[in-house]
């Protein structure tokens, strides 16, 4: 699929929805009683730092000229005591507010993590992982921002607005005219930069998420990387990834910093404009040096929350696609749960059977077809044929990793879409082909299927799989340290890690999914007696290539052609002389 190739870019060109911005609410009403106490602070410091310019039209025009320094010194006192108090009330108003905004980073990554968690197979089969955790990181560290401080600024910038207004007037009305008289060019001048702005810091999050989905597939195989040599050709790729995001970089920065020079020089020409007003055309007389001073110093205010506001309302559209993603993973369906009169699934004897079932990952293109068998308490059944027949589509099906298209797989007469996930699961131990390896210690790794577990349960399973040794062998035994996907450990023995942490969980049936493939024919053969004993009273599923491995197994399944082509003993099949013989006559020669 398209989706799944890290140069395509997500489509983030969407309408500045409020729709999102709404529901992101409930994450905000958590916090709502600090935000209020945050605005109410702002809106104090706001008023306190406005009184500086009044306080020097007094000292221009009174204090100075009267010769007055006991006024002068007490004016200057409340000018330091107003600044002390706007700065202080800042700093408060910027420690909540970051509180808040970590909190809220907090809350939707956990609900995202939990969501993810839930998710079925296809959606992680469907898209690069790195483009996922760039949704969980960089995503959501950018809409916290807007979601805290960004709603608080919105309504602070509006609010400074009338408050300035409001002070300006006082000083003088004529004035106050001709310092929004430059609005109409402001406004025709942020409107042709906005739209391309956003577009450009959207291409700006495409290209880091490519960048990031690359980077991701190269780190998890560094190994593959190195052994067919493919280090200039994958440095050539991610250089021209490197340059794109770099190229979408400084389009979107010479955009952003069109706004700031923009509304510096219209202030500027305002300010200049109501210098020569005040001085050229007004009455001198009613338009004193320290009137001038008061407007112009408010005029520059006046201009900061118009740019602040145009910042954070091109913030905001930004950031409303970002936030679209984010909703866009946690409403993404999770397909495979539990119904809503789902029940557990009472402890189970092992029988399994398949009727009609059709399946197939894609629409229009089904992997197997029909097939119908059952399986008694106790069997043990091996699924063997070509790649890509279906085997482990079908140990997935038992599982519930997927739905159905068609047909039904009832488990001691219980059909399994009718019983919670959880009570199906916790009766089976399934290891699949990828032995995959969590950073931590050998004794969690093991103790991962079954958390309450003693340290001798998790020791007698490591033994049961011929790992024990080995694993004493090492520098700290069972606490050794491992490293993510167990990058210091040979294949075969993060395979019999793996074993051992799937019998330890002490499943009723049993599935391997080519559970030997990296183990030397010796470990093998302990390995087999081992299994031999833990499969007993155990419905079993066994996927090996290898058919030497499965030549005790009751019953043979040949999976071809989206069904079952021949079933029966190693030696019923060996009679028949037909796909099974010639496939183990193969492997024999």
């Amino acid at each position: 699929m398209a989706r799944n190739k890290y140069d395509i870019d997500e489509q983030l060109e969407t309408p500045f929805d409020f729709g999102h911005l709404k529901r992101s609410f409930v994450y905000i009403k958590k916090y709502r009683g600090k935000m209020i106490a945050a605005l109410c602070i702002s809106i104090t410091a706001a008023i306190a730092g406005l009184a500086g310019p009044l306080l020097t039209q007094q000292a221009l025009d009174k204090s100075i000229p009267e010769g007055n320094y006991g006024q002068l010194a007490l004016l200057a006192g409340l000018l330091l005591f107003f600044t002390a108090v706007s700065t202080a009330l800042g700093n408060i108003r910027s420690r909540i507010m970051t509180v808040v905004g970590q909190n809220i980073i907090f809350d939707i990554r956990e609900d995202l993590f939990a969501h993810l968690q839930k998710l079925p197979f296809t959606y992680y089969d469907d898209r690069p992982h790195g483009k996922i955790l760039i949704r969980v990181i960089n995503y959501v560290n950018s809409v916290s921002d807007m979601l805290s401080n960004g709603i608080i600024n919105f309504i602070m910038e509006i609010l400074n607005m009338v408050f300035i207004l409001i002070f300006m007037l006082i000083v003088d009305v004529r004035l106050t005219l001709v310092a929004v008289s430059g609005l109409p060019l402001f406004i025709a001048l942020i409107f042709a930069i906005k739209k391309r702005q956003r577009k450009a810091w959207q291409d700006v999050s495409n290209k880091s998420s490519n960048m990031n989905a690359y980077l991701q597939e190269n780190i998890v195989g560094a190994r593959i990387t190195q052994v067919f040599t493919r280090e200039e050709e994958n440095a050539g790729i991610y250089d021209r990834l490197n340059h794109k995001y770099r190229k979408s970089w400084m389009r979107a920065v010479r955009f952003t910093h069109l706004v700031w020079p923009t509304t510096d020089n219209i202030s500027t020409l305002v300010r200049a404009a109501m210098f020569a007003v005040g001085l050229l055309v007004l009455d001198p007389v009613t338009v004193s040096l320290g009137t001038l001073a008061a407007m112009t110093g408010y005029a520059s205010r006046f201009w900061q929350p118009i740019m602040n506001l145009s910042n954070i309302m091109n913030n905001f559209i930004n950031n409303i696609a970002y936030l679209e993603r984010i909703f866009e993973t946690l409403d993404e369906p999770v397909t495979v749960s539990d119904k809503e009169d789902a029940h557990e699934l009472g402890e189970i004897t092992g029988q399994v059977s398949f009727k009609d079932v059709t399946f197939g990952y894609e629409d229009g293109i089904n992997v197997i077809e029909d097939i119908s068998f059952d399986v008694k308490a106790g069997e043990s059944i091996a699924l063997v044929g070509p790649t890509g027949a279906g085997k482990s589509t079908i140990v997935s099906l038992i599982s519930r990793f997927y739905n159905l298209k068609k047909g039904s797989i009832t488990m001691d007469g219980e059909d399994i879409s009718d019983v919670t996930l959880h009570s199906l699961r916790t009766q089976m131990g399934i290891m699949l082909q990828d032995s995959f390896i969590f950073s931590g210690t050998i004794m969690d790794n093991i103790r991962y299927s079954k958390l309450d577990a003693t340290d001798e349960e998790v020791k007698r399973a490591a033994a049961t799989v011929c790992a024990d040794q080995f694993i004493r062998d090492m520098q700290d035994g069972y606490y050794t340290e491992v490293n993510e996907r167990g990058s210091k450990l040979s294949g075969g023995e993060k395979q019999l890690i793996s074993f051992a942490r799937t019998l330890l969980s002490d499943p009723k049936i049993l599935v391997l999914d080519e559970a030997t493939s990296s183990i030397d024919a010796k470990t093998e053969a302990l390995l087999q007696k081992g299994i031999s004993e833990l499969l007993k009273g155990r419905t079993s599923f066994i996927i090996a290539h290898r058919l030497s491995t499965i030549r005790n197994c009751d019953r043979i399944m040949y999976i071809d052609d989206k069904g079952i082509k021949e079933c029966g003993s190693h030696d019923e099949l060996m009679s028949k002389r037909g796909a099974y013989y010639e496939l183990y006559t193969s492997q024999s020669a």
